[in-house]
């Protein structure tokens, strides 16, 4: 479950609550990961600009202390909304007090207008791309046994210690999320525990452009997670998301992130997905 929408009856002063119940619920409906937007405004499609918007990792903290078996991670986070080091200080930290059940999210980040807005650099792509392997770099060096010094075109750092150290070892689950064919899947190839992708007429092409990748870098194509998206709505039942996951499961995904929009009553969501989650898993 990708919670993408914060509108619910009850309006902000309800928030808290109510995300308490709905993690709740969805655990409850045998959902295995419950994941967040790392945005500070809504987005386009979903919703008007000032719509309510959380905080990602303040966020995931909270959903962590409301639950006990689902994985936590963002989808995704940006690079360029913080420093690597405190990226990866978040998510040990989110591993050590979940018992283990934090993953990483990260992308280049695409954003311009929230990034204007408040205040965040925005390099071109080619820049945001080079800052993206390096932050990736960086967090596996942060979650391996090395202490020494980073020395990167965009980062810096003297030493990387990290402590307390991921429960998850040989480090949180690290998904790269994005399509670009050039850089993105080639990313996800050599570095990534797993791929996201929106799910369209040009997954299964995306599909066939990763494993060229993972051949190019020697590595197993079978190692790297697929993982896609898409979206709910109330007009569509729990067939047609069944529908979509058994097609996205014959390409080769092996986990759906479920994104939806205009319930204003969370417990919707969990009737639609807790009939879908048995026929699925």
């Amino acid at each position: 479950m990708h919670i993408a929408d914060f509108t619910w009856n009850g309006g902000d002063a309800a928030l808290g609550p109510t995300l308490a119940a709905h993690a709740k619920n969805a655990e409850s409906a045998g959902i295995s990961r419950i994941t967040v937007m790392d945005h500070f405004w809504q987005l386009p499609g979903i919703g008007p600009e000032d719509r309510a918007m959380l905080e990602a990792y303040t966020a995931l903290g909270f959903l962590a202390a409301q639950t006990s078996t689902v994985k936590l991670h963002t989808l995704v986070t940006g690079v360029i909304y913080r420093h690597p080091s405190l990226l990866a200080k978040a998510v040990t930290t989110l591993d050590v007090l979940s018992g283990g059940r934090a993953g990483l999210g990260i992308g280049a980040a695409w954003n311009d207008q929230e990034s204007a807005g408040l205040g965040f650099d925005f390099p071109p792509v080619g820049t945001r791309l080079a800052q993206l392997e390096e932050a990736v770099q960086i967090c596996l060096q942060m979650w391996s046994d090395s202490e020494g010094p980073f020395d990167g075109t965009h980062y810096q750092l003297g030493r990387t210690l990290n402590s307390p150290q991921s429960l998850t070892r040989p480090h949180p689950y690290l998904l790269i999320g994005g399509g670009g064919e050039k850089k993105t899947l080639r990313l996800v190839a050599r570095y990534a525990d797993a791929c996201n992708l929106a799910d369209g007429p040009e997954i299964a092409h995306k599909l066939d452009v990763l494993r060229a990748h993972c051949d190019a870098v020697g590595r197993a194509y079978s190692s790297v997670e697929k993982t896609a998206m898409i979206r709910l709505d109330p007009t569509q039942s729990a067939d047609e998301v069944v529908a979509a996951c058994e097609r996205l499961a014959g390409l080769g995904f092996t986990a759906t992130y479920v994104y939806a929009v205009g319930y204003p009553e969370p417990a919707k969501i969990i009737d639609v997905l807790g009939a879908v989650v048995p026929r699925v898993v």
